[in-house]
C-alpha cells in the first residue's frame, strides 16, 4: 500500500457563491468544492481540514488546509493539477509536505481579518460582493482610537455571536489598525483566535462610534460588560477576508 503523506495547502478563494468553508450536506461550500477536485486527483476520498471557518460570503487572500492523500503526486505539482478541476474563484497556490501531525486549524499561531468598506454617497459595482458599501462619511480617527481599546487579552464575548461552542471567550488582539485610501477603508485585525463573527461584530462596533452611538473610550467599558446587545450590528460579509496567517517551520513560507 502507498505511504499516506500529509499535504498543506495555501488557498485563495472568492467567497461570494459559497455557502461558507464547511462542508454541508445541502449547501455549495469552499472546502466541498476541493474535496470534489481531490477525489478526482487522487483517486479516493479526502477529508480536507481548515485553518477555520469562514461564513457564508466571506473571502480569503491566505488560507491554510491539510489533507492526507495515498495518490503518487509531488507536492509543488498539487497547485497546478487541483485548479485544472477547480472552479475560477477558488486556487490553490502553493503545497507542500508537513509532518503527519500538523493541522491547519490545531498548528495556526495568529490570524489576521480585513474588513473592507466602500465609503462613497456612489457605490462602486466592481466591489459589489467584495466591500460593504457604506454611504455615510465616516470619522475614520474616531474608529481608530476606540480600535486601540481592543488591542491586548480581553474577554471579547460582547462582539461575538452565539453560534459555536467555546471553552473561553477571552483572546488576545495583537493589533487593530485602519488605513484608508480614496473612498476604500480597510480595518485589519490580528489575534491569536476569533470567536464566531467577532471580527464583524467588532466592525461594525466601530461603525457606531463614527456613527456617534458609541464613544471611543466607551469599549473597555463595553468589553467588561460582556453584553452583545449594547455594541454594534454584524456586518454583512461581503467586505471580510482572512489576509494572513502564521505558522511556525517551513509552513510559514507558504504564507509570506
Amino acid at each position: 500500500m502507498a505511504e499516506q503523506k500529509n499535504i498543506a495547502i495555501h488557498i485563495m478563494f472568492d467567497g461570494s457563491r459559497y455557502h461558507g468553508w464547511q462542508v454541508q450536506k445541502s449547501e455549495v461550500t469552499v472546502a466541498g468544492t476541493i474535496e470534489s477536485a481531490l477525489l478526482q486527483l487522487c483517486g479516493h476520498e479526502v477529508k480536507i481540514h481548515g485553518c477555520g471557518r469562514t461564513d457564508a460570503g466571506v473571502h480569503a487572500e491566505r488560507y491554510c488546509a491539510n489533507f492526507k492523500t495515498t495518490a503518487n503526486i509531488p507536492p509543488d505539482r498539487f497547485p497546478l493539477a487541483v485548479n485544472s478541476l477547480l472552479p475560477a474563484d477558488i486556487s490553490v497556490q502553493k503545497a507542500i509536505g508537513v509532518p503527519d501531525d500538523f493541522d491547519a486549524n490545531l498548528s495556526c499561531i495568529k490570524k489576521e481579518y480585513t474588513y473592507r468598506i466602500f465609503n462613497s454617497r456612489i457605490r462602486n459595482p466592481f466591489y459589489s460582493d467584495r466591500a460593504y458599501f457604506y454611504h455615510q462619511k465616516l470619522n475614520v480617527e474616531a474608529m481608530k482610537k476606540a480600535a486601540q481599546h481592543f488591542v491586548g487579552t480581553h474577554d471579547f464575548a460582547a462582539v461575538r455571536s452565539v453560534g459555536t461552542e467555546t471553552k473561553t471567550t477571552v483572546r488576545t488582539v495583537h493589533w487593530y489598525e485602519i488605513d484608508e485610501c480614496e473612498n476604500l477603508i480597510e480595518l485589519r485585525v490580528c489575534a491569536d483566535g476569533f470567536l464566531y463573527n467577532m471580527a464583524r461584530a467588532m466592525a461594525g462596533t466601530l461603525l457606531y462610534v463614527s456613527e456617534g452611538k458609541i464613544q471611543p473610550d466607551d469599549i473597555p467599558k463595553l468589553l467588561l460588560n460582556k453584553d452583545r446587545s449594547l455594541t454594534g450590528p454584524t456586518v454583512p460579509p461581503e467586505g471580510l477576508y482572512l489576509t494572513r496567517i502564521w505558522y511556525d517551520g517551513e509552513v510559514g513560507t507558504l504564507f509570506i
